[in-house]
C-alpha cells in the first residue's frame, strides 16, 4: 500500500481483499479491484446523501441522472412552478456536491492508500463517462437543457490530471542526489525523474485498472509527464548553465530520460503473456478484442516476441489475440509518429518491426481462409468459371469467412479485409492467366467479357471497400477479352501497363493467348508497345504494384 511518501510496502498473503490486492507489492489485478468495488457496493435503494457519503458515486450520478430527466423530461403545469424551482435548485445544488467530491477523488489518483479510495475512484471514472453519455443524449435532443449542461467533466478530469501531474513534477515528494557534489539544477532533475517513475509505476500498476481501456490512461499520463517533464527540462536549459550542468542535463536527455518512459516494459508484457498461457481471450470492448499492452510505451522487441510465440503455438484463443495485437500495432505506431522521443534510427527500426508484426498477423489471420476457399479459386479460369454459379459459391464461403475475421478495430478491420480482398484478386488473376480456359471467338471472348466484369462488381460489393483499383484491374483485364482489333488491344494493354508499370511481357503473353484466335506475330506485337511504352516512361515510386504478385509459368 502506498505510503504518504509515495513508496510502496508489501504485504503478506492470507485471503483478505487488501492483502490480495498488495500482492507482491502490486496493485494490478483487475479481478480483485473488481471484487473490492462490489465489496463496497451502496446499500439497497440508496439516497443521493448516502451515495455521496459512502463514495459510491457512480451510483450517485445515476440518481441524479433521473431527477434530471424527470424535471426536464416533460412540461411543468402553472400551479407547480414554484415548486419544480425548487427541485431544480436542489438538484443543481446536489451536482455541485458530487462534482467536489469527484474532483477530490480524482485527485487522490497518485496516493491512493486504501481499498475504498480505490473504489471510489472507478466508481467516479464510471460516473464521469456516464455524464459524458448524458451531455450529447442533450445535445440530440431539441429542448432546452439545463443550465448546467454541457457539464464536461471528461475534459475537466483531464484538466485535473494535467494539474496534478505539474504539481508533483514542480514539488517532488523528496529530493533525492548527492547534496555536496551536485548543484541544485542537478538535485531538481534527479528528483523529478524519481517522482516520474515512481508515479508512472503506480499508474500501471494500479490507476490504470481503475478506467476502462478506451479512456487509454496511460498514455494519458505518459503524455502529461513527458510534456511538463520536458518544458521544465527546457525552462532550465534556458539559464546559463555552466559545463558541468550542462553535461549532466544532455545525459538526463539522451540517457536517463529515454529510460524512464520504458520503466513499464516487461509489466504490461507479462500480463498479457500470463493471460495467453492460461488460455484466457482477450476481453471485448464494443465487439472488439482489445489488449492493454498498447496503453503503454513497450520495448517493441519483446512485444514482437510475444506476438510471434502467440502465432507459432496456434492455440484455439490466438486468432483473438492477435486481432488484439493488431489494434496494438496500429496505436504504438500511432504513437511513434506523431511523438519525437527516440533518435530517427530507433524511430525507424521501431517502424519496422511493427510493420513486419502486422503482415505477419495478417498472414496468420488469413492463410486458413485461402484454405477454405481454395476448391473455389480453382474453378476460375475453367469452363466451369463461364457458369455463373461457380463464382457465387467462392462469394458466399467469402462471406462467411469475413465474419469469422471480425474481432479486431474497425480501422485494423478494414485494413485487414482490404489486404484479403488483394489477395483473392491477385489469385483470380493467377488463376485466369493460367490459360486451362479458350476463348476460340468472338462470342465465347464475350462471355469471358462480361463473366470478369460481374465478378469484379461482386467481389466490390461484397468487400463493400474503397479499393477501386482492383475492380479497375479486373475491368480493364476484362476488355482485353472483349476487345478484336489488335490496335485497340494495343492501346489497353499500353493502359494497364502505365497504370501498373509491373505488368510483365509474360503477363501480357497468357492473357493473350487466352483469345486463341490472335496469332502469335500479334501478340509480340502488343508486348513490344508495351515494352517500349514502359522504357520511355518513368514509373512513380509510388505506382501501386500487383501484378509483380501475380506468378505466371
Amino acid at each position: 500500500m502506498r505510503t504518504q511518501s509515495g513508496s510502496s510496502t508489501t504485504g503478506t498473503s492470507n485471503s483478505s481483499p487488501e492483502q490480495t490486492l498488495r500482492a507482491g507489492g502490486k496493485w494490478r489485478n483487475m479481478n480483485c479491484l473488481k471484487i473490492i468495488y462490489l465489496c463496497f457496493s451502496p446499500p439497497v435503494t440508496p439516497t443521493f446523501e448516502e451515495c455521496l457519503e459512502g463514495q459510491y458515486l457512480f451510483e450517485a450520478t445515476q440518481l441524479l441522472i433521473d431527477r434530471e430527466k424527470h424535471l426536464f423530461g416533460e412540461k411543468t403545469k402553472a400551479d407547480a412552478l414554484k415548486a419544480h424551482e425548487e427541485a431544480v435548485k436542489k438538484l443543481a445544488a446536489d451536482y455541485e456536491a458530487l462534482e467536489k467530491r469527484l474532483e477530490q477523488t480524482v485527485q487522490q489518483s497518485l496516493s491512493l492508500s486504501t481499498e475504498e479510495e480505490v473504489s471510489a475512484l472507478i466508481s467516479a471514472v464510471k460516473a464521469i463517462n456516464l455524464e459524458e453519455e448524458q451531455d450529447q443524449l442533450w445535445g440530440q435532443i431539441c429542448r432546452t437543457p439545463p443550465a448546467w449542461r454541457p457539464k464536461k467533466w471528461k475534459e475537466h478530469h483531464d484538466k485535473m490530471l494535467h494539474e496534478l501531474v505539474y504539481s508533483r513534477l514542480e514539488n517532488p515528494s523528496s529530493l533525492i542526489g548527492d547534496q555536496v557534489n551536485q548543484s541544485s539544477i542537478q538535485a531538481d532533475i534527479q528528483s523529478m525523474g524519481k517522482q516520474l517513475k515512481e508515479d508512472m509505476e503506480w499508474v500501471v500498476e494500479v490507476v490504470n485498472n481503475c478506467y476502462p481501456p478506451e479512456m487509454d490512461i496511460c498514455n494519458f499520463y505518459a503524455r502529461q509527464y513527458h510534456q511538463t517533464f520536458s518544458a521544465r527540462l527546457k525552462k532550465i536549459a534556458d539559464f546559463v548553465l555552466d559545463d558541468k550542468d550542462c553535461s549532466f542535463l544532455l545525459r538526463w536527455v539522451k540517457e536517463f530520460y529515454p529510460g524512464d518512459l520504458m520503466i513499464y516494459i516487461g509489466r504490461v508484457l507479462d500480463e498479457a503473456k500470463k493471460e495467453w498461457d492460461q488460455g484466457k481471450e482477450p476481453t471485448r470492448y464494443d465487439g472488439c478484442y482489445s489488449s492493454p499492452v498498447a496503453y503503454d510505451v513497450i520495448q517493441v522487441q519483446l512485444y514482437q516476441k510475444f506476438h510471434e510465440d502467440v502465432i507459432k503455438q496456434n492455440k484455439p484463443h490466438s486468432k483473438a489475440f492477435i486481432k488484439a495485437n493488431l489494434s496494438c500495432v496500429e496505436k504504438f505506431r500511432d504513437f511513434l509518429v506523431e511523438h519525437n522521443l527516440f533518435p530517427e534510427d530507433v524511430r525507424e527500426n521501431c517502424l519496422q518491426v511493427l510493420t513486419e508484426m502486422k503482415q505477419s498477423a495478417h498472414t496468420y489471420l488469413l492463410t486458413p481462409v485461402h484454405k477454405i476457399l481454395k476448391p473455389h479459386y480453382q474453378k476460375v479460369g475453367t469452363s466451369d468459371w463461364l457458369k455463373k454459379n461457380t463464382f457465387e459459391k467462392l462469394l458466399n464461403s467469402t462471406e462467411d469467412e469475413l465474419q469469422e475475421l471480425q474481432g479486431s478495430t474497425q480501422s485494423c478491420h478494414q485494413e485487414l479485409i482490404g489486404q484479403l480482398q488483394q489477395e483473392m484478386t491477385v489469385e483470380y488473376v493467377r488463376r485466369l492467366l493460367k490459360g486451362e480456359v479458350k476463348l476460340k471467338d468472338k462470342d465465347r471472348q464475350l462471355k469471358a467479357y462480361e463473366t470478369v466484369k460481374e465478378n469484379a462488381e461482386r467481389l466490390h460489393e461484397l468487400f463493400g471497400s474503397k479499393q477501386d483499383w482492383l475492380k479497375e484491374i479486373l475491368t480493364k483485364i476484362a476488355e482485353v477479352l472483349k476487345l478484336q482489333d489488335i490496335p485497340a488491344i494495343q492501346m489497353q494493354i499500353v493502359s494497364v501497363g502505365s497504370a501498373y508499370p509491373d505488368l510483365s511481357e509474360k503477363h501480357v503473353s497468357a492473357l493473350l493467348k487466352l483469345k486463341t484466335n490472335i496469332s502469335k506475330a500479334d501478340r509480340k506485337i502488343v508486348k513490344t508497345t508495351l515494352s517500349d511504352t514502359l522504357k520511355e516512361s518513368r514509373a512513380d515510386p509510388g505506382t501501386r504494384k500487383f501484378f509483380s504478385k501475380v506468378e505466371v509459368r
